[in-house]
């Protein structure tokens, strides 16, 4: 799992003006990405909007993505839920032959304990042909991976590999990368931290930001692992302001504006998320003028 010490992109899904798949978008970003430095590509997370998308259109998704793909990269698949059981089944139903992991989210909503989320994922592990990442985005499912039970859960299950840390919580990915080996992967899920994470040992990051600029974030990460930090802060605080307009009205609406201004998709979301008001798409055509 050598690929995951760089920079992954969470890919959007990219929706025609009646709201189908748009499959030529797609194609279009996957070679966007692979032209660009990206190490690996990961699709239906939560910038996927994976939760709006049906069970059919998600194998669709997967096939065509492996198609496009013609094994450049190495993919991962956003596989998660917050029923253990019908998750398990649903592992068992998807084709993952060519890809690398899954990227498997914290139960959302239910807030289990501990114990609980120990649970979940030793079973996700059990059904699971492929790696498996642990995603902990505690902003978004209510409850955090405590890193105790992460440990617990590398003891147990040879085949979690990593976990995806969107808790923007430095500390917490510090003491991790601490007390697991270099074969257990820390890798950032928050753009804002990501560089430091990465400074302080971190492999890399799976990132929202890299899905407009994909060469100069991976560029950033590249550097923080070369332990370049000066280089890496000058080149952060150019972005910075990019990232603060990206995430102003959640993700993945940010995101699409951005892409959707370069013409790599239709600004179109599913409800219930919407696009970006007209100031902050405003905002962002500025910026990304400027930024180009």
């Amino acid at each position: 799992m050598e690929f995951l010490k760089g920079t992954g992109v969470a890919i959007i899904t990219p929706f025609t003006k009646n709201g189908e798949i748009d499959y030529n978008s797609f194609e279009s970003l996957i070679n966007f990405y692979i032209d660009n430095g990206v190490n690996y590509l990961v699709i239906l997370g939560t910038t996927g909007e994976s939760h709006s998308i049906t069970f059919e259109e998600k194998n669709k998704i997967l096939e065509n993505v492996v198609k496009f793909n013609k094994r450049r990269l190495p993919l991962i698949v956003g596989i998660g839920g917050n029923n253990t059981q019908k998750l398990v089944n649903r592992i068992s139903s998807y084709d993952l032959t060519n890809f690398s992991a899954i990227l498997s989210v914290c139960p959302f909503y239910n807030k289990p304990s501990q114990v609980g989320l120990y649970e979940h994922f030793y079973n996700v592990s059990k059904a699971s042909p492929i790696p498996v990442i642990l995603y902990d985005v505690p902003s978004r499912t209510g409850v955090s991976i405590a890193n105790k039970t992460i440990l617990k859960l590398i003891e147990n299950c040879n085949n979690i590999v990593g976990i995806k840390d969107a808790t923007g919580d430095l500390s917490k990915g510090m003491d991790l990368i601490k007390k697991t080996s270099k074969s257990f992967h820390v890798i950032s899920g928050d753009d804002y931290t990501a560089h430091d994470l990465v400074l302080n040992g971190g492999s890399g990051v799976i990132s929202v930001v890299a899905g407009a600029f994909p060469l100069e974030f991976s560029k950033i990460i590249t550097l923080a692992r070369e332990n370049k930090t000066q280089e890496v802060k000058k080149r952060f605080k150019k972005i910075k302001n990019v990232i603060d307009l990206l995430f102003k009205e959640g993700n993945p609406s940010g995101i699409k504006a951005f892409l959707s201004l370069k013409g790599y998709c239709e600004n179109i979301l599913r409800l219930p998320l919407t696009p970006v008001n007209r100031k902050l798409y405003a905002d962002i055509k500025k910026k990304l003028k400027n930024f180009d």
